[in-house]
């Protein structure tokens, strides 16, 4: 799904959220990229670079300047794919997802899910994805979760220590909007962004419902826990794909949002494997 384009507002809201927005509008600043960026992977010690997945391949990506040194760009034919959603795992290896962007060959399911291992090794998990997301990790890193966007399904899987994915079933089906963006909280609760449905949902481990908040935008793309407490629940959306009439309605589309909420998140992993330059770029 898409990101937002612009420098973003950001709305407060307490949770539940407020009838009335309380926005509080703070200035972003773009960054020169060769690329659409889906997701990034932190680095230890590193506050200026990070592993970048852009659309055709990973990336040692200088927040500061700009620059990229490439590492794997294993999307670099144009065959209607480009990487999307991304997270690390507790272990701290990298996994980064693709999407078939084309959507006269959405069908095919072409994509795949990609993992960065600790050696530095690039390789795809498993295919038969139209467009990855909600890349997620259990707060004890046994489970992981993603979403095939069209659909409607949220997936589980058993992680092993050694990274492999194993038991794959149904988490969670959705009736409303498509699944995005996702995190896990400090209780394992799953947060996952409704696209086109204007909503963030709080799944319990089990998969139930516990809690729907509802966004001034129809469409969110990802959550994040941020705030020196990790309370604050960042909320991003996009503008891509609404009408001039549906804009003049959401005013707030493209805005990040921030809701104070009672549990708090996890701090987000880093990558910690080897940074290897492949031969392929």
């Amino acid at each position: 799904m898409g990101r937002p384009r612009r420098p973003p507002a950001v709305d407060r809201h307490p949770e539940p959220p407020p009838a009335r927005l309380r926005p509080r509008h703070r200035r972003g600043r773009d960054l020169r990229r060769p690329e659409r960026i889906g997701s990034i992977a932190l680095l230890p010690d590193e506050s200026s670079r990070v592993v970048a997945a852009f659309e055709t391949g990973l990336g040692l990506f200088d927040l500061s300047s700009g620059d990229v040194a490439w590492l794997h760009r294993v999307e670099a034919d144009a065959n209607g794919r480009r990487f999307n959603d991304g997270r690390v795992d507790r272990a701290g290896r990298f996994w980064a997802g693709t999407m078939v962007e084309d959507e006269a060959i959405r069908h095919r399911a072409e994509a795949s899910v990609w993992r960065l291992d600790h050696a530095g090794d690039f390789a795809p998990h498993f295919g038969g994805v139209q467009i990855a997301n909600g890349l997620a990790f259990s707060p004890d890193g046994k489970t992981a979760y993603f979403s095939d966007s069209p659909l409607q399904t949220i997936f589980a899987f058993d992680l092993d220590e050694d990274g492999t994915l194993s038991n794959r079933r149904v988490f969670a089906q959705v009736t409303d909007g498509y699944p995005d963006g996702a995190t896990v909280d400090a209780e394992g609760c799953l947060w996952s962004a409704r696209w086109a449905a204007g909503t963030v949902v709080r799944h319990a481990p089990d998969g139930r419902v516990l809690q729907t908040l509802r966004v001034p935008a129809s469409q969110p793309t990802c959550v994040a826990f941020g705030g020196d407490d990790l309370r604050t629940l960042f909320v991003t959306s996009a503008r891509d794909e609404l009408s001039d009439d549906e804009l003049v309605r959401q005013p707030h589309a493209g805005d990040v949002f921030a809701y104070d909420v009672t549990v708090p998140g996890l701090p987000e992993p880093r990558y910690t494997g080897a940074i290897r330059f492949a031969s392929n770029v």
